[in-house]
């Protein structure tokens, strides 16, 4: 992410809800890494459930201190819809 994205904190959360366009929520922890946010543990899962592939544009939006609205846009440019039927009990976000 960004480096501007750190100065929305006072201290950066570990772990980030992160929330599609049909109201599926997922945790991913995240990491500090040379001053970067970087996403950890859940995003790889996240991307592959979301079908998330090589040239597509995922857009981040902070809702809430700890919840980004997640916006993926695939290679035609439309916005990408998916279900979330195949959550990893680990990582779905509880509400």
């Amino acid at each position: 992410m960004p480096l501007d994205f750190t100065k929305h904190f006072v201290t950066v959360p570990t772990e980030f809800k992160l929330r599609n366009n049909t109201d599926c929520s997922w945790k991913v922890t995240v990491k500090l890494m040379n001053g970067r946010v970087t996403l950890d543990q859940g995003w790889a899962t996240y991307a592959a459930v979301h079908q998330i592939k090589i040239g597509y544009m995922v857009r981040f939006k902070l809702l809430t201190p700890d919840t980004l609205k997640v916006t993926i846009i695939d290679d035609d440019c439309i916005e990408v819809v998916n279900k979330c039927g195949k959550h990893d009990e680990a990582f779905a976000a509880k509400e």
